[in-house]
Formats: C-alpha cells, structure tokens, sequence
C-alpha cells in the first residue's frame, strides 16, 4: 500500500538498491563523502529527466519548493546547484553505467517472451548508432569535426520489448565498425545492421562465433552466384541466391558463402538487397527481420524527445555520461513498471502522467490506469435530491 506515500517514492521502491550500493562500492563513491549520497545523486537527476528540467539551477529551485516532501521521497542530502554539479562532475560515471546494466537485465528476464511480430524463437538484436551535437567551445573534448563536437550513443537493442542491452558512448569520431569488436556474441542469435556495418573480416568472426546476421548489401557488391532457390514475386520477393565474395580482399575476409536476398519494396517504390549466413529461414522472415530495424530508430528519436540527452547539467566527460545512463536507467525503469504492474499504455505516456503527478499521494497504479475513481459514488452526501419523492 502506499500509505500516503508520493508518486516519486513509489517509483523508486523498484529500484533494486542494494544492486545500487554494490555498484557504489565497486567505484568507492562514499569516499570523503559526508552528505549528498551518490543515491540523493541518482534521485535529483531521476526527477530532472522525469519532470524535463532544463538545467541544474531548475532543479535547485524545484526540489527547495518541495523541501518538505524530499526527505519521503528518499532524498536526504542538502539539495544545492554546486554540489550537484560537483557530484555530477567527480563521481565515477561508471557506477550509474552499472547500475543502469542492472535495470537492463532485469527488464530483459521481464520481456524475454514478448512478441515484437514475428514468430522466432532466437534472440534478434539490432545494432545501430545516434549521434548527439555538442557545442565545441563547451565540450572541447568531443571533437568531432572543425567546428562541432558531438557524441555518439551506441547502442545494441533486444526487439523483445525494445530493450538496449549494450551500450556505449564514444566521441563523434569513432566509427560505428569498431563496435562490433566490443559485442559478446550470443550463438544462434540475430544481428541486424544496415550498411554501414559491412566490414566482412568482423562479420566472419561473427559468423565462426555462430551468431547469425542480417545486413544490407551495397550496391558494388562483387561476388558470383553459386546457387538460387525459387521464390514469389507477388510478395516482393525478386531472388534468393547462394553466393560467393569475388573481391580480392572481400573473398579472403569472407571465404565461406552468404545468402543474398533481393526484394522490392512497393510502399517506398525502392529496391533493397540484403546479405545473411542463415540458410534456414524463408526469405520472407528475413526481409521482416530488417524492417524490425526501424525500432532502434524509433528508440534513438524517442529518448531525445522524452528523456533529457541533448541539454546537459555539466560540461566535461564524466558529467556527459553520468546524465546519459541516468537518462538510460530512468528509460528501463518506466519499461520495468510497466511490464510489472501490467499497464497498458505507452512509455511516453506514462512519462508524460508522471512529469506533472510525481509528488502527489495517490497509488501509483491509479494515476497510471483509466480507472475513473472520481466517478466512483460516495456513501454519504449532503447534496440534497431535487427530484426526491
């Protein structure tokens, strides 16, 4: 029950916290640390994403009205912009990228049977990368070109509840490739790419590592055509190929054959080639699999409307990606609410319900379901009946 307890402390009683305290120690966050806890940390910049504040004296000066309420809301530190751009600019980012892997986790085994529209029994992840435009006299540390900065946010998502599963932050610079290095390959799992990632050196590791991916061809491809299975063109289908790589560099990188499937999309009016290593699947379910890509995108555009990542409370490194995993947690632990208490509306709404609702007494189940209790009519009133007989 929630005892009169606000919107705000609901939320965070499905934080895990000793999984938090366990990150803390693992970076010794409390070192020399008399006041402000790294947790009073992750509750200010929790409620800055949650209520879109836009920087570090809006959320001084909206927490100190709410002084009152803090300490039932679990924030128990002295509440001042310097000492939050202080935490934010010292304490090890890495505590909250932990701590953010904690959440993934957790969400994950919450939709692992998810149905995302296609009947699959394998795990399908798709890679893919944003990038968010720094200004260079702020951020000289991320340079990206002559006069930009920028970072990019990579990410790596499970299209069971659309959850990112890996993440990295780099500078604008680093090319998407070399990510691909990082990844832990899951066998007998899907990775779905666009282009960009075409480097057939890494994808034959990833293929002798027995995961399987999906990717989009480019339009120079040289290879030979070994063999062709028959398909239907009334489902946009133009050919299903076995081939080999015929570039000198390319067939060495890549001995082995691929898949190459050809399809016509008729709502863009356009032509799509795309290259696999999985031999099993109908051509069909793999066309599919790369449309489900567009939810990374979906994703990418939806965490810069809702969560605050383009306007930052601090301006070096470790405060860039402190606000950033902030922001990733505060994402998990909507998609985690919502799994748990089985509601039935989309992040964004329940984003938006909660911006303006946070401090209020209520259940949290009630402010996030359609139930009308204002309706609901009371046992007693002294509202007379004009039409009593």
């Amino acid at each position: 029950m929630h005892s009169g307890r606000t919107i705000f402390s609901q939320l965070m009683d499905f934080l895990p916290r000793h999984e938090f305290n366990k990150c803390v120690r693992g970076y010794q966050g409390h070192y020399r640390i008399r006041t402000f806890s790294c947790f009073d940390q992750f509750l200010c910049m929790a409620f800055a994403q949650l209520t879109y504040r836009e920087s570090l004296r809006d959320i001084e000066t909206c927490l100190r009205a709410l002084q009152p309420k803090l300490y039932h809301a679990g924030i128990r530190g002295h509440i001042s912009r310097s000492t939050l751009a202080d935490a934010n600019e010292k304490r090890d980012w890495r505590i909250y990228a932990d701590f953010a892997h904690v959440l993934i986790r957790i969400a994950r085994q919450l939709y692992a049977d998810e149905d995302f529209g296609l009947e699959l029994e394998q795990t399908a992840y798709v890679l893919d990368s944003t990038t968010i435009d720094l200004c260079l006299s702020l951020f000289p540390w991320a340079h990206f070109r002559k006069r930009k900065g920028a970072i990019k946010l990579h990410t790596l998502m499970d299209l069971r509840g659309n959850i990112p599963c890996f993440i990295c932050i780099t500078k604008g610079t680093i090319h998407d490739l070399r990510i691909l290095d990082q990844l832990i390959i899951e066998p007998a799992a899907f990775y779905i790419m666009d282009r960009g990632y075409i480097d057939f050196g890494r994808l034959y590791g990833l293929h002798q590592q027995r995961g399987f991916f999906v990717i989009r061809a480019k339009k120079n491809l040289d290879y030979t055509r070994r063999s062709y299975r028959q398909v239907d063109p009334s489902t946009g289908l133009r050919s299903d190929q076995t081939i080999l790589l015929q570039g000198p560099k390319s067939s060495q990188l890549y001995p082995d054959p691929l898949r190459r499937i050809s399809y016509f999309d008729a709502e863009t009016n356009r032509r799509f080639v795309f290259l696999t290593n999985n031999f099993v699947l109908p051509p069909l379910t793999i066309v599919l699999l790369f449309k489900c890509r567009w939810q990374i995108e979906l994703f990418f555009k939806w965490i810069k409307q809702n969560l605050r990542i383009k306007a930052f409370y601090g301006t070096s490194q470790n405060a860039v990606k402190t606000q950033i995993w902030i922001a990733i947690s505060v994402y998990v632990l909507v998609a985690i609410i919502k799994k748990r208490l089985n509601i039935n509306r989309s992040l964004s709404e329940i984003l938006q319900i909660l911006s303006i609702t946070l401090f209020e007494t209520v259940p949290l189940i009630h402010i996030l379901t359609d139930s009308q209790l204002q309706n609901q009519k009371e046992p007693f009133s002294n509202q007379l009946n004009l039409f009593h007989s």
